[in-house]
């Protein structure tokens, strides 16, 4: 009843479904079988509560879990089993090698400092260190360039310092199915993985995992998908996991030819009906959506006018029955009617960067199958 009576008092509610993420891990890891599939959860599980979404894939059997800082590994420890293994998908920041060996974290070790770097301190502890090596197939993001590569499986002391543990690159085209470079950087990797016999490997992402079965290799790593959305154009099925609703503050009537918001960029053309939205840049809705998104109401598209403020934006409301919108009245900006990839293509952005800016001025309101599990009021730590 406390959590209800918060709810209503906030400006904004944002509502994670902990069952759809479970929905979508399990979906997924049939497809890549006899593959495994692990998690990305970096980024705070890209914005939604690593704290909340990581126990909810352990406890469905997820085992690999990636995160891309020491940090987020320290937290992410916390709140799954001592049986999972976290790998650090960054590597790691000069000085910080000895803490992640000590609490038993993965570094993903990309290039030669960070590779010299962990074999010295296996040198000093007298053992060889466990850790993953990416290659950088042809993506030039991180990850040694495959002729490294070729030359480090060729050092007889490697094994003694490092045992590694994966093998793993990351495709640059996964969301374009087609595209030639998909399968030229699948076949550059599987020509180094020779040279590591044994030694697991992963290559698939969330586009990935959909691509053809010698992609998934042995380990994939879906992100974005667990959180609902469709990381390709024939990956279908997948459940959507947020909504986000913010309340009207106040409804007005202006006439026609009068401006609205910031620079006073949108004139009425005609007498309009207007809602301002208590959600702006400050909460994670894109400035970049001023005269081109929307909000909804009952299945009617309320088209924002003007610019999106820090605080707030403006709706057209003027499609609904006078009576159907008031003040205090909830409106829709991510559910049924309006996804994630609809917004992401209004603001000329990728979802990813939807879901992760998503901040804590929102309520949250976390449900799994079988109700609300937790509720965080705005401002509380996530």
């Amino acid at each position: 009843m406390k959590h209800q009576i918060i709810a209503e008092a906030c400006s904004s509610r944002l509502r994670i479904d902990l069952g759809a993420i479970r929905a979508n891990y399990r979906a997924i890891a049939a497809r890549v079988a006899p593959a495994r599939s692990g998690a990305v959860v970096k980024a705070n599980a890209y914005g939604l509560g690593v704290v909340q979404v990581a126990p909810a894939l352990y406890r469905e059997g997820c085992r690999h879990f990636f995160v891309a800082q020491l940090n987020e590994a320290i937290t992410l420890a916390r709140v799954i089993g001592d049986d999972a293994t976290i790998f650090i998908l960054n590597g790691l920041d000069p000085g910080s090698e000895a803490d992640c060996a000590e609490r038993g974290f993965l570094p993903v070790l990309n290039s030669h400092s960070q590779i010299e770097r962990w074999r010295k301190l296996a040198r000093t502890k007298g053992r060889p260190l466990p850790a993953a090596l990416q290659i950088d197939s042809g993506m030039s993001r991180l990850g040694l360039p495959p002729a490294d590569a070729s030359a480090l499986a060729q050092d007889l002391h490697l094994s003694r310092e490092i045992d590694l543990r994966l093998l793993m690159t990351h495709l640059a085209c996964s969301d374009e199915p087609t595209h030639p470079a998909n399968r030229a950087q699948l076949d550059g990797f599987y020509a180094i993985r020779a040279h590591f016999p044994g030694v697991p490997a992963s290559i698939a992402n969330s586009g990935g995992a959909f691509l053809a079965g010698d992609f998934h290799c042995d380990i994939a790593r879906p992100g974005v998908a667990l959180y609902g959305v469709d990381p390709a154009p024939d990956a279908h099925g997948l459940r959507p996991v947020v909504t986000l609703e913010a309340r009207v503050l106040q409804i007005r009537e202006i006439e026609t030819g009068i401006g609205v918001g910031y620079g006073l960029t949108y004139t009425a053309p005609t007498p309009h009906r207007l809602a301002t939205i208590a959600i702006g840049y400050a909460d994670g809705w894109p400035r970049s959506l001023s005269g081109v998104g929307a909000a909804w109401h009952r299945d009617v598209r309320l088209p924002i006018v003007g610019r999106v403020s820090m605080d707030s934006m403006t709706v057209d409301i003027t499609a609904l029955p006078a009576d159907a919108l008031a003040e205090g009245d909830f409106v829709e900006l991510l559910g049924p009617s309006q996804s994630l990839a609809d917004v992401a293509r209004d603001a000329d952005t990728i979802a990813y960067e939807i879901l992760t800016q998503l901040g804590p001025r929102h309520a949250r309101i976390v449900v799994d199958d079988d109700g609300v599990l937790e509720f965080t009021a705005p401002g509380e730590r996530i």
